[in-house]
């Protein structure tokens, strides 16, 4: 469920991406106007990664889960009605609605990581984690197809009308199927201690007495100290680095098929899936490698790091597109480019190893927060360059280097790879 859910949240997302040009063409935008828009939903996404962390470590993964689903999934559905409202409030209403968008699927990533904290033992953990962090390569492969075919067949106002109704549709059916451990109605006494036995914390959405600090709402002294931790800073200008890749797929690479390289949105719906195809099979990979590493006895900083650095230094291939003209030696690349950055994308498994107990929602969420900058820097920044050289060349260096970045801030500042512990504070 966390991968069909996962699949469904970044097809959203990626929703404008390709109704976009269509969209612009209609709405007459430019590279810099699609650029801000394509960014409504990173500042949003930003702006609720705390507050989403904190009302998960409040109120538990099922509740925050369920309602966010449901409104990201309404949000998305009235985008396909701004059309009716004229060029210049349609352009408005649509980065409005991006951005509310962007604010409910906050919770998303840190509910994840908190489902996974409390289901799997640490040596199934990157595996876990892996395979919903995969859902957003299957998302393009399932979806771009789809949605480009919806544009071209019945407008691009459908895409968001269809996208919307699916997640309506899945937050009643996992209202229904999400569970904590010792409440689902499967579950063996066996199977509990195995996977509390091996790390998982079973106990943390369980009803406990009220404290305090209940009362207190965002322990910012939690904050201070995740702030002043040298692995975590680590880990999270790796995740900005990484995303910068992942919202360039996400937002301008459709366009860049489009734009650069003449295909047709049809065609370029299709050709988005194949890198995605890729990216999928490098996330699956990168997580049973790396719990496989710690399996034969490797300790968890290397069978973490490992994978990730190679994995990124794979991503920085792309630049390469910039001297081919042969189209599918151009898709080739891509696809090298996005298998290495699914291949690297452990974060989410690292968030779990290592986010306090007490805190691991706000945890993840600050993990989000400063990575998800990049869903504001990456879209705005590639807007402005091809608007300013009127090409990508530029773009794909600026997406090349962000993945260096995740290597050296890995290989540098991160260190080993443990379990943070809080003080209290009276």
């Amino acid at each position: 469920m966390l991968f069909i859910l996962t699949s469904v949240n970044y097809a959203d997302r990626a929703t404008l991406s390709i109704a976009g040009p269509a969209a612009a063409k209609d709405l007459g935008l430019d590279a810099i106007s699609m650029g801000y828009i394509f960014s409504a939903f990173g500042w949003a996404y930003v702006i609720g990664q705390l507050p989403g962390g904190w009302l998960l470590d409040r109120f538990g993964s099922k509740r925050v889960y369920v309602t966010s689903l449901f409104i990201w999934s309404f949000f998305t559905c009235l985008q396909g009605g701004v059309w009716v409202l004229g060029a210049t409030a349609a352009v408005i209403a649509l980065f409005a609605l991006r951005f509310l968008v962007g604010l409910a699927e906050a919770p998303c990533f840190p509910a994840n990581s908190r489902v996974v904290s409390a289901w799997f033992p640490t040596k199934e953990r990157g595996t876990a984690s892996a395979i919903f962090n995969s859902a957003q390569y299957f998302a393009t492969v399932l979806f771009a197809p789809l949605m480009g075919w919806i544009t071209h067949q019945f407008g691009w106002p459908w895409v968001f009308v269809v996208m919307g109704g699916l997640g309506i549709v899945l937050a009643f059916v996992w209202s229904r199927t999400l569970h904590n451990p010792k409440d689902h109605p499967r579950m063996g006494q066996a199977e509990l201690d195995l996977i509390e036995e091996g790390g998982a914390l079973v106990n943390m959405d369980q009803p406990k007495a009220k404290t305090a600090d209940d009362d207190k709402g965002l322990q910012w002294s939690y904050v201070r100290q995740l702030l002043g931790n040298r692995m975590l800073l680590g880990v999270y200008l790796g995740q900005y680095g990484l995303n910068a890749v992942t919202y360039f797929f996400l937002t301008w690479f459709p366009v860049y098929l489009v734009q650069a390289r003449g295909m047709s949105i049809l065609k370029a719906g299709f050709v988005a899936s194949i890198p995605a195809v890729c990216g999928f099979a490098g996330g699956v990979l990168g997580g049973v490698v790396s719990d496989r590493l710690l399996r034969r006895g490797h300790s968890l900083t290397f069978a973490r790091k490992a994978p990730l650095v190679v994995g990124m230094l794979m991503s920085t291939t792309m630049v390469a597109a910039n001297y081919i003209s042969t189209e599918w030696l151009i898709v080739a690349v891509m696809a090298l480019a996005y298998f290495g950055k699914g291949f690297g994308a452990l974060g989410w498994a690292v968030v779990s190893d290592t986010s306090p107990k007490e805190a691991v929602g706000l945890a993840g969420g600050m993990f989000n927060f400063i990575g998800s900058i990049s869903a504001i820097t990456t879209p705005i920044f590639i807007g402005y360059i091809v608007q300013g050289t009127g090409s990508f060349n530029g773009a794909l260096v600026f997406v090349g280097a962000n993945a260096l970045l995740t290597v050296l801030s890995y290989l540098v500042i991160v260190g080993d790879i443990k379990r943070m512990e809080l003080v209290k504070t009276k």
